[in-house]
């Protein structure tokens, strides 16, 4: 709303696989739950070309909604020619770059833009930012976020039951400067990043793969195993393989979600990993035979 208030537009560009909340959610086109459906413009994921054209190539659009890396479609990352591509098109067409870090603000001390050096309109954030109780926020360009100032003529009202909460303020707070440190950030990521590794190599020749960054990775079971993944185009899944392997890890003690995310949680024994490791691994040698690649995909599995 504040960005459509800003540039005058209504037409927002999302992407295919996109997740913003409930009511903001994208596939190949907007969710049937979505607000103002009509107002979306959706393109592929990582579509340089076609992210490109549909900014500039429409007056009537204001706003590119977008994730670094998406979470809900299963940890794809958006590379740097798609990100920055945006970052220009917008700037040169006047348009509002929301980027949401919900999810990836944890990848990093100043989130997943600071690592790629990305310097949205606007940023969203919310979950484990609010230490443990309901939260979410906006921030961005003094000229855009004036548009709430209740000073200033006809600026936009911004109530609601969860502003301004003090409780959750403190908590925040306190999470940010007591637990989640800047320190500890880059520690719990690097540890993501090496466990993200072994799993790809542990999966390796198998229809098992996993995408991801830092501390928030996803497990896919494709025809290919391939981990260059673009966009959800390129995830037709056996979804009987992710059922299988979400129910067998839970057997084994370990949470992932059905969609096959994980988020790390801060203070994970390396013992707990290393165990995790070994229990894909056995997954994998237990049902080689449904793990197995297609033969024309089959490049030196161990398995």
């Amino acid at each position: 709303m504040a960005a459509r208030y800003f540039t005058g537009k209504r037409k927002v560009v999302a992407f295919t696989g996109g997740y913003h909340g409930g009511v903001l959610t994208f596939h190949d086109k907007p969710a049937v739950n979505t607000i103002n459906d009509t107002d979306f413009v959706v393109i592929e994921y990582n579509n340089t070309a076609a992210a490109i054209r549909a900014i500039e190539g429409d007056p009537d659009v204001g706003t590119v909604l977008v994730e670094a890396m998406q979470g809900a479609a299963g940890c794809i990352l958006g590379t740097e020619e798609f990100l920055y591509a945006l970052q220009a098109s917008t700037r040169k067409m006047g348009a509002v770059l929301i980027i949401d870090e919900v999810l990836t603000s944890r990848l990093s001390p100043g989130g997943l833009q600071s690592t790629l050096g990305l310097q949205p309109d606007i940023t969203t954030l919310g979950k484990y930012l609010g230490g443990g109780l309901a939260f979410g926020a906006l921030g961005g360009r003094k000229d855009i976020m004036d548009v709430f100032d209740p000073r200033i003529s006809r600026s936009l009202p911004h109530s609601g039951t969860f502003n301004n909460n003090t409780l959750t303020m403190r908590a925040g707070y306190t999470g940010l400067s007591c637990v989640y440190t800047p320190d500890k950030a880059v520690t719990l990521n690097r540890t993501g990043e090496v466990l993200l590794s072994r799993l790809q190599e542990i999966c390796k020749g198998t229809q098992c793969c996993w995408t991801g960054r830092g501390s928030l990775l996803a497990s896919h079971f494709t025809q290919t195993g391939s981990t260059d993944i673009r966009s959800i185009a390129d995830l037709p899944e056996n979804e009987y393989l992710k059922e299988l392997f979400w129910l067998e890890m839970m057997e084994n003690n370990f949470w992932t979600t059905r969609r096959g995310s994980i988020a790390i949680i801060l203070g994970t024994p390396q013992s707990e990993l290393d165990r995790f490791l070994a229990c894909v691994e056995q997954f994998l040698l237990r049902h080689r035979d449904l793990v197995a690649l297609p033969r024309r995909h089959n490049h030196a599995s161990k398995f």
